[in-house]
């Protein structure tokens, strides 16, 4: 057998007799698929010495999506509600993500109203946070806090309220398409954004007090789960997973999509202030700070709204909607900063240039490749610990099984 380059079949036949000879001298668990600190349908096969895990092994496509056999079959527009299938706690980032690559790729992209681009900014991080707030709450339910999965469910709803007002949806929104949005915000969407930026961030402070300040919780998620910054990025995590291992990594401000070089905002790392950098608790932090930085987005979009961009009676938000979507023959990779990490497109447009179907899309689902880094981190914990960890990736099974 070639031990570099094994065949699917020979990988197969090692993982079997690894677990066989497991089984003999060890213990072997399932954890999942319906297991509650998996986050989904996720099975976790573990190899453990008593309390000790020896090894994990995940599998996964017990929910798939089936996203990249819709691209093929639909228009780029048609599929933007299947991008909101993949993170759909995240759904207004995925849209805004897939919406700018086929606009690049129509070369339209310069002529996108700034007051859409700003609306596209204010829902993605209103959606950002919404998603870290369940990350957190669940996390804290992981760990054994009931009362922050409280708060936070009840404060994710007053997003979850706006952004149903804005769309229709509660969380497959279909609001951002190509060349604009579906409709413009509400009367009196702005003011009411504001009341809740005032209302949540007095919250926020005490979520902090609450859990992150919280010795139990610290004792924890401090020195467990460690994941140093090289090991990081050879497993090509991203997000919170890779900042939190202290790399400065923000697509917002590497790749400068949109109008983000506009805004004022900073980017949190992992400095393990309560143990080790890149620990459970810095990944859990970041996403914290996070939260804080996207309330600052936010309160800049809705000035700029409010005062240079305010809406008149004759701006239409499907002006610049192209009425046949056929790009060029190329190839071209999209990329942003989803709620997760890095969510990428890869297209292939139609060889002859004249079908409103691509003829392929590869999806780069973050989920995906932090999720992957969970062998190496978890070798040698506690099963306790393990729970820990796999609450600090925050994944979303949607998103692994495209």
């Amino acid at each position: 057998m070639d031990t570099k380059n094994p065949t699917y079949s020979e990988a197969l036949e090692r993982y079997a007799r690894k677990i066989a000879e497991a089984s003999t001298e060890d213990m072997v668990l399932n954890m999942g698929p319906q297991h509650p600190s998996t986050h989904g349908v996720l099975r976790l096969e573990l190899i453990t010495d008593g309390e000790i895990v020896k090894e994990v092994i995940p599998h996964i496509g017990y929910l798939h999506r089936c996203f990249e056999k819709h691209a093929e079959s639909l228009t780029y527009q048609q599929t933007i509600p299947f991008t909101d299938r993949m993170d759909y706690l995240a759904s207004m980032n995925n849209s805004h993500i897939w919406s700018m690559g086929v606009e690049r790729m129509l070369g339209i992209a310069q002529d996108i109203p700034k007051r859409i681009e700003y609306i596209r900014v204010l829902v993605s991080e209103l959606n950002r946070i919404g998603s870290h707030l369940i990350a957190i709450g669940t996390y804290g339910i992981d760990i054994g806090a009931f009362t922050p999965f409280l708060w936070c469910f009840r404060d994710r709803e007053h997003i979850m309220g706006m952004l149903e007002w804005v769309s229709g949806s509660r969380m497959l929104y279909n609001y951002i398409w190509i060349g604009g949005l579906f409709y413009d915000l509400p009367v009196g969407f702005e003011e009411r954004c504001r009341d809740f930026v005032n209302y949540f961030k007095p919250k926020l402070a005490e979520l902090n007090q609450l859990l992150t300040d919280n010795q139990i919780f610290i004792s924890r998620t401090a020195n467990v789960g460690i994941l140093p910054m090289d090991v990081a990025i050879n497993y090509g995590c991203s997000g919170p997973m890779l900042r939190g291992s202290g790399l400065k990594w923000d697509l917002r401000r590497i790749d400068g999509y949109s109008v983000y070089p506009e805004l004022d905002f900073e980017i949190p790392i992992g400095k393990g202030e309560m143990g080790a950098v890149g620990d459970c608790w810095d990944r859990y932090k970041v996403r914290v700070d996070e939260i804080e930085q996207s309330l600052k987005i936010v309160e800049q979009c809705l000035d700029r709204l409010q005062k240079e961009l305010k809406r008149t009676p004759d701006f239409d938000p499907r002006a610049k909607l192209p009425r046949k979507i056929t790009p060029k023959p190329q190839d071209y990779y999209v990329r942003g900063e989803g709620a997760k990490g890095e969510l990428g497109f890869y297209f292939i447009a139609d060889p002859d240039g004249r079908s409103e179907i691509p003829f392929r899309v590869k999806s780069r689902g973050p989920s995906f490749s932090n999720l992957s880094a969970l062998p190496a981190m978890a070798k040698g914990v506690m099963i306790a610990d393990l729970i820990a960890i796999v609450g600090s990736i925050d994944f979303v099974l949607g998103e692994v099984d495209r």
